[in-house]
């Protein structure tokens, strides 16, 4: 198992606990914790389902695309036609 610096020594981080519980109190601590694993978890599942879309979408871009040009193509003529008369020059 590789050890990852942190670029924090165990006293900091002692002296940054010590700081946390004068402040917020022992009761107040674990709370906090739950609240902060809670909002990390939905942004992870968040990420998780953004990462799931995009990967979807892309395979069925790939599958379709062809069929996705022509629609395009399609559309665009219409509006051109639509707008055609409209159009200033």
């Amino acid at each position: 198992m590789q050890m990852i610096p942190l670029f924090i020594s165990g006293a900091e981080i002692a002296f940054i606990v010590f700081i946390l519980v004068m402040v917020f109190g022992a009761d107040k601590i674990p709370e906090i914790a739950k609240g902060l694993g809670k909002g990390m978890r939905t942004i992870k599942d968040a990420t998780n389902d953004i990462k799931t879309e995009i990967t979807s979408n892309k395979q069925i871009g790939e599958m379709g695309g062809k069929n996705i040009k022509e629609e395009v193509d399609k559309v665009k003529e219409e509006i051109e036609e639509i707008t055609g008369s409209i159009r200033r020059k």
